[in-house]
């Protein structure tokens, strides 16, 4: 029998060719643009304890199950406990770490932020990792009346990180990890709408509330870059860094709707939770970055930061005025 085969159409050549040029441009943007490089450090941390705030979801879930792997005893610092514990049971399930525990921190409380640190203080004879990685986005004031943004993204772990600094110098080398944002570069800080305000915007409508991120997101690399500053004879070291875009981190205050149109663009170029843990496991894990302390990473490499992010004035200026704000409360009691 003898097959006859058929010419192909220039209308299905058309296509193919459209279809081609569309997946070359998938795998183009996604491999060199959103799909991040994964940390290769082999480090073992049998007998370091790590604190991840915000660990119960996300991004933050991802890194503490890693840090769990590689046998560190974990502390999930998480306002809500039911969440937190069961993110508790999944980690020690998958990680094979019984050495995985929850604690109460809510950042919009100053006073839950210095029962926390009080309490690790007492109980805790180290403290290796400290990941700075619980953040939001929207309106709202925090317990101490601060924009909730504001108070939640760089007062709270400010606060902590003060607190907890000096059991961190006792255990080095140890270090500070801040998650912030490429958003930073958007950022403002104007002093004079933080004392009218206590906050860094004047509203809370949807603009305000961006505007609030991007600030905040400012703060995370300033305050990190002036830490770095005062550690320098230390051997603690900090890093900052933006984790990528995150799927579920962007899209959960969406609107039900919103979700719906962004889903099969997040879908197909969003990094998942583990993907967005690489970078933060990167800083604080990988050998041989001690002496880029202070600085802004994304993608497991040195990222530049905005130019108002290398501002050392700006940053002496925000560690002073922050202090000032928290009226002597990086004392835990």
């Amino acid at each position: 029998m003898i097959y006859q085969v058929r010419p192909t159409s220039p209308a299905m050549v058309t296509l193919l060719g459209i279809v081609a040029v569309i997946v070359a441009f998938y795998v183009l943007v996604y491999y060199g643009i959103f799909r991040g490089t994964r940390c290769s450090s082999p480090v073992k941390l049998m007998g370091k304890t790590a604190i991840v705030t915000g660990s119960n979801t996300g991004i933050g879930k991802a890194t503490a199950l890693e840090l769990a792997k590689r046998g560190a005893r974990v502390i999930l610092a998480c306002r809500n406990k039911t969440k937190a514990e069961a993110a508790v049971f999944e980690i020690r399930r998958e990680s094979g770490n019984n050495q995985v525990l929850f604690m109460q921190l809510d950042l919009a409380s100053f006073k839950s932020v210095r029962s926390f640190a009080g309490t690790i203080l007492k109980t805790e004879p180290r403290l290796d990792i400290l990941i700075n990685n619980a953040g939001m986005g929207g309106p709202g004031y925090t317990e101490d009346g601060f924009g909730m943004a504001f108070g939640v993204n760089h007062l709270g772990p400010f606060l902590l990180t003060n607190l907890l600094l000096k059991k961190m110098q006792q255990c080095g080398p140890s270090r500070i990890v801040n998650v912030s944002a490429l958003l930073h570069r958007l950022g403002d800080i104007d002093f004079a709408v933080l004392a009218s305000n206590k906050d860094l915007v004047t509203g809370q409508g949807l603009w305000h509330n961006f505007k609030a991120y991007c600030n905040s997101k400012l703060c995370n690399v300033l305050f990190t870059r002036e830490l770095a500053n005062k550690l320098e004879c230390s051997r603690v070291t900090c890093y900052s860094l933006h984790p990528g875009i995150i799927y579920t981190e962007l899209c959960r205050n969406l609107s039900p709707w919103q979700q719906f149109l962004m889903m099969p663009f997040a879908k197909l170029f969003f990094l998942d939770t583990e993907g967005g843990s690489q970078t933060t496991l990167y800083c604080a894990l990988q050998e041989g970055i001690e002496t880029l302390s202070g600085r802004f990473f994304s993608n497991c490499a040195l990222q530049q930061m905005g130019y108002k992010g290398q501002d050392d004035a700006l940053a002496k200026k925000l560690w002073e005025d922050t202090g000032r704000m928290l009226s002597g409360q990086t004392r835990p009691k």
